[in-house]
């Protein structure tokens, strides 16, 4: 292993025999999943892996995580949150996020007390330089951020996750389904499921990555630049389905996927805006 890389995967473990248990965000990404898998090693039954169940996850990826739970041995318990029934939320603007991540963590909170625990969040060192404001309702809320403090980049996670032998360590990111919707734009259960519906539909076709963004009356297809010849091949079949969901205009994006291509419309005030 590369001496960096060893040495931030021991400062991870240092972090975590520390504690005296530990709460673990638990999505279903290769963040969360690479510090539930160390968590559980170091801390055994005193490590419980919490996976939110909402209109905002999508379907797949919460049968995803209780899969990988399971095929591990991992402590896992599913609860449910409430973000969109709150018009903080709701309303969606740039700092969604802070109360989708403040939700969540109210809810952990007296798991965590009743376990005498601590809460654990995925965050890596890279998403420090990124716009994600529920790392500032993380900090508020007292939950500690082992592999960022450790470190760990992105592209260690996925390292450590082959090492480890956990099967997503390629998998694409794959964020909450309110982010495929532009500010601005009302986050409701019923525009959540359409979007999960569309994206389904297009895996179905065979793209494996894809975001079908929400801009109210127009949808927005996102994929990686290789298959925008192939998408743009089954435009019919595709405009079709997606008129069928309810969207009045479909375009396709020719700039190709990239990750968070919501925020380029947020101007340097925004993004430092407090909620």
């Amino acid at each position: 292993m590369d001496p960096t890389l060893a040495r931030r995967s021991a400062a991870l473990e240092l972090s975590l025999r520390a504690l005296d248990a530990a709460v673990v965000a638990f999505s279903g990404g290769v963040d969360s999943a690479l510090l539930t898998a160390v968590a559980h090693d170091v801390l055994g039954d005193r490590c419980v892996a919490v996976t939110a169940r909402s209109p905002s996850v999508a379907t797949r990826e919460l049968d995803d995580a209780r899969a990988l739970a399971a095929r591990f041995g991992w402590n896992h318990v599913v609860v449910d949150t409430h973000e969109t029934e709150h018009e903080r939320y709701a309303r969606n603007d740039s700092d969604r996020c802070y109360w989708c991540k403040t939700e969540l963590l109210d809810v952990l909170g007296p798991i965590a007390a009743a376990r005498r625990a601590r809460v654990l969040v995925g965050t890596n060192a890279d998403d420090l330089g990124d716009y994600r404001p529920g790392i500032r309702a993380a900090s508020e809320h007292g939950a500690l951020t082992p592999l960022a403090d450790a470190g760990l980049t992105k592209a260690d996670v996925r390292a450590l996750c082959a090492a480890r032998g956990l099967p997503i360590a390629a998998k694409p990111a794959s964020p909450c389904l309110a982010s495929r919707v532009a500010y601005g734009v009302r986050v409701t259960p019923e525009r959540l499921r359409r979007i999960e519906a569309a994206e389904d539909e297009l895996r179905a076709l065979g793209f494996d990555v894809v975001r079908v963004r929400d801009h109210g009356d127009l949808a927005r297809v996102e994929v990686p630049a290789a298959d925008i010849e192939r998408a743009a091949a089954l435009q019919e079949r595709v405009s079709e389905r997606l008129r069928e969901l309810g969207w009045r205009y479909a375009t396709l994006d020719l700039t190709g996927f990239r990750s968070g291509s919501m925020n380029e419309v947020l101007a340097p005030p925004a993004l430092r805006a407090a909620p």
